[in-house]
């Protein structure tokens, strides 16, 4: 019985996610779900790359956290629109609360929309919001080992952004081994290294984002 209730809870969040996604498609913009642990740099890297993306592309975030709308004051000058998603004790975004976060936004004057997720590395990796792409963080201070446990933030990632690199040397970050477990999980993703302190990488970043887009 409770095995029906469960798969009963995640088809109806699937639907809902269906449900942000063929509104966005009909909109015409492409959706980016960023998912990582606290403090990987979400935000600091959004601030930094979204005012490099190519003149014309019009941008908004929906962010979420579980209190305050501190992520959002940030991002109110790097995006066109921003609106902030607060979940009070929940551990991710759920598809209805993006559905919400939609309902805020002016559709029709978005080219990319980027869903700055709760961090988590955990929750948020089993729920489809119904984005195109999953865009996954891991910071260099939260160490190499971080692949193996939590795979499952890392198999469904269309890209994998190492951030923090200019810690690499002081933490002796063993970036084979991060490669070698990834090469288990997820063969497909690119592997970007960058920094939001000296802009190493931000460049592959906003290059890979600008080829999401439809031409």
């Amino acid at each position: 019985m409770k095995i029906n209730v469960v798969k009963s809870v995640l088809d109806a969040s699937d639907a809902m996610a269906n449900v942000n996604r063929r509104r966005m498609d009909a909109a015409g913009l492409t959706c980016i779900n960023m998912l990582s642990a606290p403090g990987s740099g979400k935000t600091t890297l959004l601030q930094k790359s979204l005012p490099m993306l190519p003149d014309g592309m019009r941008t908004a975030v929906l962010v979420g956290d579980l209190q305050t709308t501190r992520d959002a004051e940030r991002l109110e000058n790097s995006a066109a629109q921003v609106v902030q998603i607060n979940t009070g004790s929940g551990c991710h975004l759920s598809p209805s609360q993006v559905e919400q976060g939609l309902d805020s936004l002016d559709l029709s004057a978005i080219d990319l929309l980027i869903i700055e997720n709760v961090g988590n590395m955990v929750c948020p990796a089993a729920f489809d919001l119904g984005e195109h792409r999953r865009a996954v963080l891991l910071s260099v201070p939260e160490g190499d080992d971080k692949v193996a446990k939590y795979p499952t933030l890392f198999q469904k990632a269309d890209v994998i952004l190492l951030t923090k690199i200019d810690l690499a040397e002081i933490l002796e970050y063993n970036f084979d081994r991060v490669y070698e477990d990834l090469a288990k999980i997820n063969t497909a993703a690119p592997v970007i290294r960058l920094s939001s302190k000296t802009g190493e990488g931000v460049e592959a970043w906003r290059d890979w984002i600008t080829a999401q887009r439809p031409e």
